[in-house]
């Protein structure tokens, strides 16, 4: 079993400026009748529409192998979207609405029905032709161009063919203009092996992992083996319908940009997941579905239907991968096993996981836990726990990865401080951003992430600062000069609007260099890939520590999906006799920015690193009390770090009412 790691680098910026640190002032209470409608109560954005997935529909019996609804149930279920003011509509006016040539009706839906089952046609097309409401059908074309007498490999499940549509029965339902043909790839709707645990990953956004030979799919043969499926089953839908096809829906719902860039140039417009949310006509390469399996009640179809404009409370929990990694394979397998366990058990919707390797705890990143160009790899794991987190644990995983701090090529240009105090023993060891050369390795680290490993998210590392001493590297300078400011950071301090305009310039380099990195990862994985970034409590609290940490929180919550906080009292050398006020005065900061509770996580801490020897675990009721103290103000995204699972720090019985998704409020 892995010994704990004692991580002191979180201390470094919160120690070097917790005298500088002064106190918010809290906002006015807001009465019940001036705070607003709930989401669900509000109007759609302008050009949003639901879309809504199924697959099989039949008359007796609904075979959830096949994701299929009673027909009468279909019936129930367009009964109620009718009566509930919801109106149909076509890929073509989304089309239209996305060129400016219309606009949605209020409470826009479409329908869309996915494999190519025969029911389509024989239960769904009467039904539409019945009510003049237009749908989307996408089939796979493997199993519509198998022969009559041969049954269909459905995901190693023999299937009879006449579960199937014909190319006959596609032409007819394209022929009437109500329905949209879309593809479901030609044959990419398997699980593939995509790393060396053998995990089955969807086709068409995995790399193939060969385990005789122990390697990757390289990404030519990823792409020519994705674009020769596209153009097959695209020629064969422009055969039949006489239409280029416009539509792709992802089998399983997984995304991939380097997927998508192949299907853009084959000409389609449109992209359906099985994202959470309202789709809108503004962006369609990333369109979100209500999936609907098990043959709901009509109840539980509402429900499904009415919820999905309320954001989901966030609930994290933050991993280290160092703790799961064992040079022994078995007792490895078992830390991942209980890792899955601990997090389904847990019921959270987030893990932020480590994907970096830091036993000493220095902060120096020297290894990875994925396969890449520029570091080694300590083992190839990052991707397989990911999966089977999302697959076993139903919980989204975010990528948390250095933006600085790579112990690459010793020639690489380092951040340094002009007569910094801090400079030293302690301090994070980074890269310089202003050098070209560094942003393209790292860059190119994040490129290997995204092409090895699926994940939802990225989590950009605390070590994204800059002192008010840094960097002066030369190739800093050189930025600064050519920024206008003069050639001394010592000049630069003297003045105070100098050091203000100074602060904001680093900020905003820091920031744009962490959005180049999502580009280059949404470009290999998907449009749907979230950001988020971890921001000291000084930035939070006073607005005047940007210049000592380059890390500003209004322009954190507007440039990333998710700002996580580090709101952690212990290690702000808070008194317990004044820790909810401190956290109520970071909770009140983050509310003064207009939808800055949507968008914050705020991260506390389940150890106290000021120990010299080893960490101590915070206690149990301590945690509690602050997430208490969280919930109390009104905070539904949170979470802590870190949790030690295989220790069960903190406590599962104790802590999993008031950290489970499923839980909320929270109760004694």
């Amino acid at each position: 079993m892995k010994k704990l790691i004692n991580r002191p680098l979180w201390l470094v910026f919160t120690l070097l400026f917790i005298s500088r640190l002064t106190m918010a002032v809290p906002v006015p209470f807001v009465p019940p009748s001036e705070r607003g409608h709930p989401v669900s109560q509000q109007s759609w954005p302008t050009n949003s529409f639901l879309t809504i997935a199924y697959h099989d529909v039949e008359d007796g019996g609904a075979d959830q192998r096949y994701l299929a609804v009673r027909t009468r149930a279909l019936i129930e279920q367009m009964n109620w979207l009718r009566d509930q003011g919801y109106q149909p509509v076509s890929v073509q006016q989304i089309l239209e609405a996305h060129q400016h040539k219309r606009t949605l009706p209020p409470k826009a839906v479409l329908l869309s029905f996915d494999d190519g089952y025969s029911s389509f046609y024989t239960r769904v097309w009467p039904l539409l032709k019945a009510w003049n409401w237009p749908a989307l059908w996408a089939p796979v074309g493997s199993w519509v161009d198998s022969p009559a007498d041969k049954p269909i490999d459905f995901g190693g499940l023999p299937t009879a063919r006449e579960k199937f549509a014909t190319w006959q029965m596609v032409k007819e339902v394209s022929d009437s203009g109500l329905v949209e043909i879309g593809s479901h790839t030609w044959n990419a709707h398997f699980g593939i092996p995509a790393n060396p645990e053998g995990s089955l990953e969807p086709a068409m956004t995995s790399r193939y992992y060969d385990a005789k030979a122990k390697h990757y799919e390289t990404t030519a043969q990823f792409q020519q083996r994705i674009g020769a499926d596209i153009k097959k089953i695209t020629d064969k839908l422009t055969q039949v319908t006489g239409k280029s096809p416009r539509v792709l829906v992802w089998p399983y719902g997984a995304e991939n940009g380097a997927s998508l860039a192949l299907a853009e140039q084959q000409g389609y417009k449109l992209a359906f997941t099985l994202n959470d949310g309202l789709g809108n006509a503004s962006r369609l390469m990333s369109l979100p579905r209500v999936l609907i399996s098990g043959n709901p009640s009509l109840q539980s179809f509402v429900t499904d239907i009415t919820q999905i404009v309320d954001p989901a409370p966030v609930r994290m929990i933050h991993v280290d991968l160092d703790y799961v990694y064992d040079p022994n394979p078995r007792q490895q397998q078992k830390n991942i096993d209980q890792l899955i366990q601990r997090v389904s058990d847990l019921r959270v919707t987030h893990v932020f996981l480590q994907a970096f390797a830091d036993p000493q705890g220095d902060g120096l990143v020297k290894s990875l836990y994925f396969p890449n160009h520029h570091l080694p790899v300590r083992a190839d794991i990052f991707n397989f726990v990911s999966w089977q987190l999302q697959n076993r644990a139903n919980v989204k995983v975010f990528a948390w990865m250095p933006v600085l701090a790579y112990d690459l090529d010793k020639n690489l240009p380092r951040v340094t401080g002009e007569g910094n105090p801090s400079e030293g023993k302690g301090t994070y060891q980074r890269l310089s951003p202003w050098s070209p050369e560094v942003r393209q390795y790292i860059t190119e680290i994040y490129q290997d992430l995204a092409a090895n490993s699926v994940f939802n998210g990225i989590l950009f590392h605390d070590d994204a600062g800059l002192s008010d001493y840094e960097d002066s590297s030369p190739q800093a300078m050189s930025a600064y000069k050519a920024a206008g400011f003069t050639s001394s950071i010592s000049a630069i301090r003297q003045s105070p609007e100098a050091l203000a305009r100074w602060s904001t310039y680093k900020s905003q380099v820091l920031i744009d260099f962490t959005q180049q990195l999502m580009h280059a990862v949404r470009k290999i994985r998907g449009p749907q890939i979230e950001s988020a970034r971890n921001i000291y409590a000084q930035p939070v609290l006073n607005t005047e520590s940007e210049q000592w940490t380059a890390q500003n929180l209004a322009q954190f919550i507007k440039s990333y999906r998710w700002t996580v906080p580090m709101a952690m009292p212990e290690l702000e050398n808070i008194p317990a006799t004044e820790q909810a006020q401190w956290l109520k005065q970071v909770v009140e900061r983050i509310k003064q920015i207009p939808g800055g509770l949507d968008k914050t996580i705020i991260e506390l801490q389940s150890v106290d690193w000021r120990h010299p020897d080893a960490a101590q675990s915070i206690s149990n009721r301590q945690l509690i009390q602050w997430i208490e103290e969280l919930q109390l103000m009104g905070v539904r995204n949170y979470g802590y770090y870190p949790d030690n699972f295989l220790m069960n720090k903190p406590a599962l019985s104790i802590i999993r009412p008031y950290i489970s998704s499923a839980w909320y409020p929270a109760h004694d």
